[in-house]
């Protein structure tokens, strides 16, 4: 009952969703849920988890159990009585061991912590996978957003260019206007509706990369809200580099994964530098069994008969007296089980110390590579800060320029649309051709064009810098 609840309050977020329009929001909130990659990731890292658990654990005391049922053939000693068997002989074992590491250089200990370190290491190393998806999502969010305007467009400059041609068919129906122009108008009509095509294909594909980064296939009308976006050109006036990048050290999981695996290394380094001291252990084990030849004495059954078993010096006689004794039986019985268990009870505890000598060089070896582990991680550390840095300032810059180029647009929008109205007007009139119109209004389409590249360009640079900041990634 509870699946299903889920299943219906799933079915209608869903549907709720494509009726109004997924916003970035939901598009990356549903990407983080449903991304392959990062549900693998989040799976290794739960590896690291129980890895980080074990260790702890493996500082409490082992404990075993076990038993054994034995059968002996031939000659040999019973363990349990002692004695000479030359038959069959069952024995039974029944045993509970336990040992505890008293000492070993801190060695346990800080494997404990290396471990700690590696799962806080992998968990940064996954929110920085979630940031990453989040700004592939806004960047292919944005996509949609830019192919879809830049297709209005394209239907727009065809939808021009088709109530051109009607009016030039009637003008030259009328004989007002050279069948030229037609054709002019025809060519710039299917080139038009080329530019629509191309458009529309981008458009889908689009769309596909927004469903792909976030593993959508359950929603067939799938649509993205389109909200107002306005040019902020003073944040990059406050944002600039170097106070991004301070910013972003303390919040991108990157620095504190390296930072987590600079500790990890350390904490390696040091259980191996660990493993040159002695062991302690202490011991203790309990143990039983059973033996097929354990008899007990019931009984002694006298049988009326002597047997001479030595003589006996006379004081009165060089004359030695023999000595005699009864002839006995001896009645046993098997020995009861429960009895042979209590019976049978041993008792150990001692302590243990290992003294590493000489293991063929594998512990030098290994704090070794330790070193060289724990100096990769730092010289890592120094190279994503770097790239860090890098990327920050390539992104400001490349805001810049996308500022620069959205300006230069909207001005070359601005005179490409005059020049379009006095074409358009000169054409109507007669006074220039179907070529020159044509030229207008390309050059009108290219720079509209232009302008919403650069426009939404922008708008993803900035989101790049607020990505390095931590910032809301919404629109």
């Amino acid at each position: 009952m509870r699946n299903l609840s889920f299943f219906l309050l799933s079915f209608l977020f869903l549907v709720s969703k494509a009726q109004s329009g997924w916003d970035l929001q939901a598009c990356i909130d549903y990407a983080l849920k449903h991304n392959i990659s990062l549900t693998q990731s989040a799976l290794n890292n739960e590896i690291n988890k129980n890895n980080s658990n074990q260790s702890k654990a493996s500082v409490l005391p082992s404990v075993n159990a076990g038993a054994s049922h034995v059968y002996n053939f031939g000659q040999t000693i019973d363990r349990f009585t002692n004695t000479f068997a030359n038959t069959q002989v069952l024995s039974q074992q029944f045993y509970l061991t336990g040992s505890v590491v008293l000492w070993s250089g801190l060695s346990q200990y800080n494997n404990i912590k290396a471990n700690e370190y590696t799962y806080l290491s992998g968990v940064e190393r996954l929110k920085q996978q979630q940031n990453d998806l989040s700004l592939s999502v806004a960047n292919a969010y944005i996509g949609v957003i830019f192919s879809d305007e830049l297709l209005k467009i394209a239907q727009n400059q065809y939808s021009v260019s088709l109530e051109q041609l009607d009016r030039t068919s009637k003008l030259v129906a009328a004989g007002a206007s050279a069948k030229s122009n037609e054709y002019d108008i025809k060519a710039q009509l299917a080139n038009d509706l080329v530019n629509v095509t191309t458009a529309e294909n981008n458009y889908q594909i689009s769309m596909l990369t927004l469903k792909q980064l976030m593993n959508l296939d359950s929603v067939t009308n799938f649509s993205i809200a389109r909200p107002e976006i306005s040019i902020n050109e003073t944040q990059l006036l406050e944002d600039n580099a170097q106070y991004v990048y301070e910013a972003s050290l303390k919040t991108q999981p990157i620095i504190k994964s390296g930072e987590y695996a600079i500790m990890s290394a350390e904490r390696i380094l040091k259980s191996n530098r660990g493993r040159i001291s002695p062991t302690l252990s202490f011991n203790a084990t309990m143990g039983t069994g059973t033996s097929g030849l354990a008899k007990d004495i019931i009984g002694v059954n006298y049988t009326g008969q002597t047997q001479l078993i030595g003589y006996a010096a006379s004081s009165s006689s060089d004359i030695p007296i023999p000595v005699y004794a009864p002839v006995t039986e001896v009645q046993t019985r098997n020995k009861p089980l429960s009895d042979q268990f209590k019976d049978n009870v041993n008792k150990s505890l001692g302590f243990t110390l290992n003294v590493p000598l000489f293991n063929g060089l594998q512990t030098h070896t290994a704090i070794k590579n330790a070193k060289i582990a724990a100096l990769n991680a730092k010289l890592s550390q120094d190279l994503n800060k770097q790239n860090l840095y890098k990327n920050i300032v390539q992104a400001q810059t490349n805001a810049k320029a996308a500022l620069n180029k959205y300006n230069a647009s909207k001005l070359s929008v601005e005179a490409a649309s005059q020049s379009f109205t006095f074409a358009q007007q000169k054409f109507n009139a007669g006074v220039i051709s179907a070529f020159d119109f044509s030229t207008a209004k390309n050059r009108l389409f290219a720079a509209e064009s232009n302008l919403l590249q650069a426009k939404y360009d922008y708008v993803f640079k900035l989101k790049v810098l607020d990505y390095y900041q931590g910032k809301p990634l919404g629109l």
